[in-house]
């Protein structure tokens, strides 16, 4: 009896760490596989991003003064943005989304998470406005799955077994992309899955 209510357990938390927040997914954007060199809906703007081996190897460059970012057309959609992270060297990640400016981001480092709306931001002057946040403790060495899921003015993420939800008027700017970012050194990137969607009912 006890082993099956193991199991029993071990099943509710699987479904519930793969449970939407807020966005069911649907049509898949991308979903590279880093054996190859990455298709058109990917665009490099700063630092250095090399696929190989299933594994994409982001680096920021000390002369360009400035996180690595990755930018991913998606246009103004519901979306699912979930993959895999090890942060090596960096010091912090980023998944975010833009419009004509920056909209929102999860901020993760070693020791913490937050999302925040970029409304405020003003680089070198005024961050961003953090909506919520979560203490964790990283190791560098380890993989850590994350989801960030979008829809309307809501946005949401889960960090292994944390998970963040806020609501700003900010973030429903129409978005035109989605973006990696990694500051610090380098880190590595797996199993990247990003997909259109269905806003929960």
């Amino acid at each position: 009896m006890k082993l099956a209510s193991l199991f029993l357990l071990a099943a509710l938390s699987a479904f519930a760490a793969d449970a939407p927040l807020l966005v069911q997914p649907g049509k898949v954007i991308s979903a590279p596989d880093f054996k190859q060199p990455l298709g058109p809906e990917w665009s490099v703007a700063k630092g250095k991003w090399e696929p190989a081996d299933g594994v994409l190897k982001a680096t920021d460059l000390p002369e360009e003064h400035h996180a690595a970012v990755l930018h991913l057309k998606t246009g103004p959609t519901s979306l699912v943005f979930e993959c895999e992270f090890r942060f090596d060297s960096a010091k912090i990640f980023y998944i975010g989304c833009d419009a004509a400016k920056h909209v929102g981001r999860l901020i993760i480092t070693p020791k913490g998470a937050k999302l925040a709306e970029d409304s405020s931001e003003v680089k070198g002057k005024s961050p961003s406005h953090t909506l919520a946040e979560a203490k964790v403790d990283l190791k560098s060495d380890e993989w850590q799955h994350v989801r960030v899921e979008f829809t309307g003015d809501q946005l949401a993420a889960r960090l292994g077994s944390n998970q963040l939800k806020a609501q700003h008027a900010y973030l429903a700017t129409p978005k035109v992309r989605w973006w990696f970012a990694v500051g610090g050194g380098s880190a590595q990137i797996r199993n990247v899955r990003v997909s259109a969607g269905e806003p929960l009912k």
